[in-house]
C-alpha cells in the first residue's frame, strides 16, 4: 500500500471507567476506499470519533498526512482536511438546504477544482430542487444526501460517513451507493462505516471488521466476498 493519508496506530479509548477500543489500527491510502464494519455496539463510531477528536484516544496514535493529530480538537481535525457525514446527520433543521450547503464551506487546502453548490447538485439533483427548503423538511434520504454534500463542500482529503446507509429506502441506499462510486472514481479518499456487506464488497478497496472493540480481520473485497464464514462470524449474515 502506499504511504498511508491515515494511519490508525493501536489506539485504545474510554468513555469514563468504560474502555471501548483496544488497539484499533487501521490504514487508507490515497484515493483509496476503505469500510470499518461489525455489529452494533463494537466500537465503530467510537472509532471515528477518536479520529475526529470528538473522543480522544488514550493511547495509540493516529496520523493524517504524515502529521500526528491524536490530540488535536475536532476543528483542527476538519481543518486539516477529514470531512465527516456523522451517524444520524446532524443537519441544521432551521437552515434550507442550501444555507447549510455553505454555511461550513471551505477550500483551506487550495484544492485545484473545488466542490461548489452546482457540484453538488449535480451529484445530488434532488438537492438542487429543494435549495429553498428547510432541512427539517427533508426526506431522510434527502438529509442523507444534504449531509454527504455539506462535508463535501469543505473540500476534504479524507471523507468519513458514519453508518452511511442506515434506516434509508432501498433506491436511496443505491444513490448513496453510486455517488461513492461517482467520488471514488474521481480520486476521493473515504472511509465507510456501515453493513451493506454485498454494496461495498462490490465498491470498496478494503475492509476492516471490528468486534468488541478490536479488529479482528482485514483483507480485500474479492477476500472477503470469498469468505462467507468470516461475514457470518462477525457481522451475523
Amino acid at each position: 500500500m502506499a504511504e498511508p493519508l491515515l494511519a490508525v496506530d493501536g489506539i485504545e479509548t474510554a468513555y469514563g471507567l468504560s474502555q471501548v477500543l483496544f488497539g484499533v489500527s487501521l490504514a487508507i491510502a490515497p484515493g483509496e476506499m476503505v469500510t470499518l464494519m461489525g455489529r452494533n455496539g463494537m466500537g465503530k463510531t467510537t472509532t471515528v470519533r477518536s479520529i475526529m477528536g470528538l473522543t480522544p484516544a488514550l493511547a495509540g496514535s493516529i496520523r493524517f498526512g504524515g502529521r500526528e493529530i491524536a490530540k488535536l480538537p475536532s476543528y483542527r481535525v476538519a481543518q486539516l482536511g477529514v470531512g465527516l457525514v456523522p451517524e444520524g446527520r446532524q443537519i441544521f433543521p432551521n437552515l434550507s438546504t442550501r444555507e447549510n450547503l455553505v454555511a461550513t464551506a471551505s477550500n483551506r487546502l487550495g484544492a485545484p477544482n473545488p466542490w461548489t453548490l452546482d457540484k453538488v447538485c449535480d451529484l445530488f439533483p434532488r438537492l438542487g430542487e429543494r435549495l429553498g427548503q428547510m432541512g427539517n423538511l427533508l426526506s431522510g434520504g434527502e438529509q442523507q444526501m444534504l449531509a454527504v454534500g455539506r462535508a463535501l463542500m469543505t473540500n476534504p482529503r479524507l471523507l468519513i460517513l458514519d453508518e452511511a446507509t442506515e434506516g434509508l429506502a432501498p433506491l436511496i441506499r443505491a444513490e448513496i451507493w453510486q455517488c461513492l462510486t461517482r467520488l471514488k472514481a474521481a480520486g476521493q479518499s473515504i472511509l465507510v462505516i456501515d453493513k451493506n456487506v454485498e454494496a461495498l464488497t462490490r465498491i470498496a478497496d478494503r475492509h476492516y471488521l471490528i468486534e468488541r472493540g478490536k479488529v479482528v480481520w482485514s483483507g480485500t473485497s474479492a477476500e472477503l466476498a470469498a469468505a462467507p464464514e468470516v461475514q457470518h462470524q462477525y457481522l451475523g449474515i
